[in-house]
This record gives structure tokens, sequence and C-alpha cells, in this order.
């Protein structure tokens, strides 16, 4: 025997209760996440029921083809979901760091609490809520935004009826929903941070802003770049919860803001499951292409910090 299958074995005896609280979550995750993988031959095939996974014509490409063509709406949702969720990922970044900078300034500690936990709550809100508070701002009677306009002498505008202007509602709507959750994360981590450094930064006579730019954020970089990484490997993937609470079924604003997602679920029933699960496939290969080329150019550009 090995020495490695010794030093496995050996490990596992030591350390067998441990294993033993594994094996459910295993059992789940080869369950729901690797026995479905044979599913992603759908991709490949014109599938219907009767014939199955496996039995189904095999049709090569043409799945693909079909999506990237002029009769399909591929190109537009691609477009779609990259510039909602680059824009998207710019001020998930700029906005929590700098809530988290700013409460991370403040003495007060009752005011800190409060104005806190007022960040955090949009995070707890549904999608569906977010998007009744979005309709009794915008909508075209007793809209807010209307009034707004009113007031200032200005035409009302039908909102619903205007596409152009939804890419970036949801987008800020997007960014006002998880800053404040995304800025505890960044708090934590500036609660490790040396004091000594601060103190010697101001006794060197270094300004607030100074200490911010040149301490703070430096500091604050590794945790950046993580959670950076992170939203690059889903910038192909829509928030279906957040375009159907916001949006719902308006044809009028399908075309703006159609995003991968949306379109999957839309293609599953009128264009079938093999179609869909092509673009599914499809997605799921640019994330992780994404991913491994952000990661890789994050650890040329810092030093070797990186997520893998």
């Amino acid at each position: 025997m090995s020495s490695v299958v010794k030093g496995f074995l050996h490990e596992i005896k030591k350390n067998r209760i441990l294993y033993l609280m594994c094996v459910p979550a295993l059992i789940v995750l080869i369950m729901f996440a690797y026995i479905p993988f044979a599913g992603v031959w759908m991709a490949f095939t014109d599938f219907n029921v009767v014939d199955g996974i496996f039995g189904s014509k095999f049709v090569g490409l043409d799945n693909f083809k079909y999506f990237f063509s002029a009769n399909s709406m591929g190109w537009k949702v691609i477009y779609n979901t990259l510039y909602i969720n680059f824009f998207g990922l710019i001020l998930g970044v700029v906005v929590p760091v700098s809530i988290a900078v700013l409460l991370h300034e403040i003495r007060h500690k009752t005011y800190k609490k409060i104005a806190q936990s007022m960040m955090f709550f949009p995070y707890f809100l549904s999608w569906v809520v977010v998007g009744a508070i979005l309709y009794g701002i915008f909508s075209t009677d007793v809209g807010v935004a209307n009034n707004i306009l009113e007031f200032f002498g200005a035409d009302p505008i039908r909102w619903y009826s205007e596409p152009k202007y939804w890419k970036w509602i949801i987008i800020l709507s997007s960014v006002w929903k998880w800053s404040g959750y995304n800025s505890i994360i960044y708090l934590a981590a500036m609660s490790n941070f040396d004091g000594s450094l601060y103190e010697a930064a101001k006794v060197d006579g270094a300004s607030k802003l100074q200490r911010v730019f040149y301490l703070t954020v430096p500091m604050l970089k590794p945790t950046i770049i993580v959670l950076t990484l992170l939203s690059v490997g889903r910038i192909f993937y829509g928030d279906f919860g957040m375009i159907y609470g916001i949006v719902g079924n308006n044809p009028v604003l399908a075309d703006e803001v159609t995003v991968i997602d949306t379109y999957v679920y839309q293609s599953m029933r009128t264009l079938g499951f093999s179609y869909s699960t092509a673009i599914g496939l499809f997605q799921s290969l640019m994330g992780l292409i994404l991913i491994t080329v952000a990661n890789k150019s994050a650890k040329k550009i810092n030093d070797g910090e990186g997520l893998f």
C-alpha cells in the first residue's frame, strides 16, 4: 500500500466524525449539482420527452448557431446583460466602499449604528417590494417623479412606456439594494486595520482625506479584489428576480431590459429545453472564462493577490 493511500486512510480515521458530518452535504451536492450535469447534453440535441435526453436527435451546435443568428435576440440580450452588470459592478464597488469609509470615520456610536441599520434595511426587501416602490415613484398618474417634474414646469414622462430609462433605473435599484449589505463586509475588514498606522499618519500631519486614500483604501484592496472577482464571474448572469420584480411582463420594455436569464425562461416555453439549455451552457462557460482571466490579471497587477 502506497504512502499516499496510507496517509489518506489515516486522515479519514483520525477525523472520521468530521467527515461523517460532511456526508449529508456531499449527498445533496452530488444529487443536485453533479448528477444534473447529464442534462447539458440537451444543448446539442433536439430534445423531446418521448426519446429522452440521450435518445433525442443530435444536432451539434445548431442551438448555439441560432442563438447568435440575426433571427434571435441573442446579441441583444448579451448586450443588455453586460451593460447592466458592468455598470452595476462599477457602482457596486464604489458606493459600498464610500459608505464603509464614511461610516468608519463616524465617531458618534449611536448615530453610526442607526445609519448602518438604515443602509442595511434595503437588503431585506424582496424585488417585488422594490418594484412596488418604483411604481410609486414612476407611475404616470400618482408617481412622485412626475409630480416633481410638473412642480418645476417640465412635462410628465410616461416612464413605463419609455424603454430608454430602464437600464439605469434597474442598475441604480440594484446598487441601492445591495450597497448597505456590501458595506458591512468592508467595515468588517476595516475593523482589523492597525490603529497605530492612523495615529502615526495623524502625527505626521496627514489629513482625514489623505488617511483614507493612502491607508484605508490600499488596505481594503484585497477585499475589493475578492468581491470584484466574484462579481466578474457572474457578469453574464442577469438577476431574474430583479428584472421580473421591477418590470414584470411589460412588452414595451422587453427589448431594453431582457437579460440572458429572463430570455432563457421565455425561450424554454417557446423554443424548447434544448435551446434554453444551450444558452445556459454558454452563459456558464463565459462566466468561467471571465473569472479565470480576471483572476490571472489581478495576480499580475497586484503581486499575486487573487481569488485562487
